[in-house]
């Protein structure tokens, strides 16, 4: 959990295999060990929600895995994630925000060969909301003691033939009954959309049916309700959390009755998590700070991974018997 840097100092110097999120600060003096590091300030903890810029959340490598591999993959090398994961294993990734590799492997993680044969989990590294702009969020290969503003860290993970990994995903939206949107470009940055095939400018979409930008865009990929999460209405433009793309239908959330209750109730009652993270719009938007999440311990992330980028979730990892 939330913990010193002289108590995680002293985990790592153990010989613990760790993942670990917290200020650059404390992560650039940490020593090298057997650990993956992102930058973060906030995170879910036994006593509810919370900003700490002193402490490291400090989360162990599920017991069950027997042996990792920690690498550091460049933009143009992400596609050799599932290549390198174990037969029977899972892989915890971080990504810095707004990086090339946050981009790519945003827009391409599906079609990277054998993507969703291996499972991989993790979160989207970022800042404190007042230094946005200011400062680059950053992951650490504890391993070498490097750290990279534009590189994904992977831990790869083998588990005995008798267990596996289950990614579990918590989404409290689902598609509203209103406009269809679909889009010509897929990316970050969207100036026009098709609104029930009519050609408009985003922004202005937004604005004229005062939409609520807490409500994400919700597409329907193949089964699973993937949601797109507004991060800023410009002029004629609109920056999102994850690209949309082009050929897909989405729609803007229906309203909730309440955001707090029904994210509360969403969370799973019997779940034995050994990996949790939770988005910061939930954070926000939930007005988690101070509210216990149901054991639900972890990183408030710019993004989480369930294989590939979502939004305005919750993922959690449980290993299981086969």
């Amino acid at each position: 959990m939330l913990t010193t840097l002289e108590n995680t100092v002293a985990s790592i110097k153990s010989g613990q295999r760790l993942i670990l999120a917290a200020d650059e600060s404390l992560l650039a003096k940490l020593p090298k060990g057997n650990w993956i590091g992102g930058t973060i300030p906030y995170f879910m903890d036994e006593k509810g929600g919370i900003m700490d810029r002193d402490r490291i959340f400090v989360r162990a490598v599920p017991d069950e895995i027997e042996e990792i591999r920690i690498k550091a993959y460049g933009q143009n090398e992400l596609s050799g994630i599932p290549k390198d994961a174990y037969e029977n294993g899972v892989s915890f990734i971080i990504i810095p925000a707004t990086s090339q590799c946050h981009i790519r492997y945003a827009q391409n993680a599906p079609d990277y060969p054998d993507f969703f044969l291996h499972p991989i989990i993790g979160w989207i590294s970022g800042v404190h909301l007042d230094d946005l702009g200011k400062t680059k969020p950053k992951v650490f290969n504890g391993v070498d003691g490097s750290s990279y503003e534009d590189a994904a860290i992977v831990l790869h993970g083998k588990l005995p033939e008798n267990l596996y990994a289950n990614i579990g995903v918590v989404n409290v939206f689902e598609q509203g009954s209103d406009d269809v949107l679909t889009f010509e470009h897929e990316g970050f940055t969207v100036k026009d959309c098709f609104v029930n095939g009519t050609k408009k400018n985003f922004a202005a979409y937004i604005k004229e049916q005062k939409i609520d930008t807490r409500l994400p865009l919700v597409a329907d990929y193949s089964g699973a309700l993937i949601n797109i999460s507004i991060q800023t209405v410009k002029s004629d433009s609109v920056d999102l959390y994850a690209p949309v793309f082009s050929g897909v239908r989405y729609q803007f959330a229906k309203e909730l009755d309440s955001y707090m209750n029904q994210f509360d109730d969403a969370l799973p009652k019997n779940a034995n998590p050994s990996f949790t993270c939770n988005c910061i719009l939930n954070y926000l938007y939930s007005e988690l700070e101070g509210k216990e999440t149901k054991g639900m311990y972890g990183p408030i992330t710019f993004g989480e991974i369930a294989y590939q980028l979502v939004n305005q979730t919750l993922v959690y990892l449980e290993i299981q018997k086969k």
